[in-house]
Formats: structure tokens, C-alpha cells, sequence
């Protein structure tokens, strides 16, 4: 039996990805959402497949320990694979922090990660307000929106660090969006994003209008005062 654990992909070194630390980025492939906006095609549709051993990765670093913090996991969507603790309890074996990027869709997965001590920081992106209809629009897929919300609480209720984000898509997000998910992340850390129509899921929003950098700064500046 092949007990071997794979990745998709990796960044060796990051300083934007975990904020305060430099990171090396793993990338699992595989996601349950199809976000029209998503600019990480390959990864959703798996057309970039798991095939990178873990262990090769590691073993890099073992002589270089000084040169990162620790390692982002992100995807696609990591809370879906099913090796995904297996893979963070081999990392967190060799003496690194983690950093898990999600959805929030997989509550319990995330729930016995931080349970079990095995990640540092989570970061979930909340991809507009919380009304069906319009997260589903948002992810591209019926969504069921209870568990979003069991990850938001598991989040708001951990002593991990913590980190809230949304892309500002026009279309799925707007600034009465941002003011919802302002008073639900309740004081944790929370990011606006712009949108980048490059390499797009959908290729229809490859011509979907951003936010101006004055609309972005506007958004930002939200953020701060309800925040702070």
C-alpha cells in the first residue's frame, strides 16, 4: 500500500502569503466550489493533478530550517483532500508552523485541525454576504451556507490567528456586502481584496470591470473604522 502523500504544486518562498513570516506555499488540487472569478483554473478542475511528494519538499528544507517560518496550504480547496492531516502532521514533524487557506465549506475538518493542535493561522475567504442566493452566485455552486457559518463561529471562538478576507468582485460584492460580513467576523482581522480579470474560471469574467483603486481605498477605509 502507497502510503507516499502528495502536493499539486509549490512556492518555495512567500512574504505576501502569511503576513509577518515567510512562508513556503503548497498548493492541493481539487476544490468543491467553481467561483466564476477563480484564477486558479488548473487547481479546481485538477488539470494540475497531486503528484508532488511531500516528503521531497521537506527534505529541502530540513538543511534550511532558517529560511522560512513555515508552510501555507492552500489550494483549490485543502479541507477536501483527504490526506490533507497527514500531510500537516508530517510538516508540523519537522518543527514548522502551518497556515491553512479555506473556503470554510468543511467545518468539522477545520474544527479537529485546530482541536488537534495542528495549525497556527487560518485564513477563510468569505465570498459576499451571507444570503443564498447570492453566495451561491459567488461560489458557483449550491453552497450550504449552515456550515459556512459553524466555520465562522469555530474561527471567531479559536485562539489561533485568524484572518477574514473577500475578493471584491462588482457584480458579487459590494460596499452594503462588506458592511454584513464586517459585523460578522466581529473584530477579527479582516481584508478586501481586488479583482484581477486574468485567467478566470469563467472566462466571462475575464471582462468583468474591477473596482477603481479610489473605490478600493473607499472599501479599505470601511473596513478600518467599523473595525476599529
Amino acid at each position: 500500500m502507497n502510503s507516499e502523500l502528495f502536493i499539486a504544486d509549490y512556492l518555495e518562498t512567500s512574504l505576501l502569503d502569511w503576513e509577518g513570516k515567510i512562508s513556503c506555499v503548497l498548493f492541493l488540487a481539487g476544490c468543491n466550489f467553481r467561483c466564476p472569478w477563480c484564477q486558479n483554473r488548473k487547481l479546481v478542475l485538477e488539470e494540475t493533478k497531486n503528484q508532488i511528494p511531500i516528503k521531497e519538499i521537506l527534505e529541502k528544507f530540513k538543511s534550511k530550517k532558517n529560511w522560512i517560518d513555515g508552510f501555507v496550504i492552500t489550494g483549490g480547496e485543502p479541507t477536501i483532500n483527504r490526506n490533507l492531516k497527514k500531510i500537516i502532521s508530517q510538516i508540523k514533524d519537522n518543527n514548522f508552523l502551518v497556515k491553512l487557506d479555506t473556503n470554510g465549506s468543511k467545518f468539522e475538518v477545520i474544527k479537529e485541525l485546530i482541536s488537534d493542535g495542528l495549525v497556527d493561522s487560518i485564513a477563510m475567504d468569505i465570498k459576499t454576504s451571507l444570503e443564498k442566493e447570492k453566495y451561491n452566485k459567488a461560489c458557483g455552486v449550491e453552497v450550504n451556507l449552515s456550515d459556512i457559518n459553524h466555520t465562522i463561529e469555530v474561527l471567531l471562538n479559536s485562539n489561533i490567528d485568524i484572518l477574514f478576507r473577500t475578493t471584491a468582485v462588482s457584480g458579487i460584492v459590494d460596499t452594503d456586502d462588506i458592511k454584513k460580513i464586517i459585523k460578522i467576523v466581529k473584530g477579527k482581522k479582516y481584508i478586501v481584496q481586488k479583482f484581477v480579470p486574468r485567467n478566470t474560471l469563467d472566462k466571462n469574467y475575464a471582462d468583468v470591470k474591477p473596482y477603481s483603486e479610489q473605490d478600493m481605498k473607499k472599501m479599505e477605509e470601511m473596513c478600518y473604522a467599523e473595525l476599529f
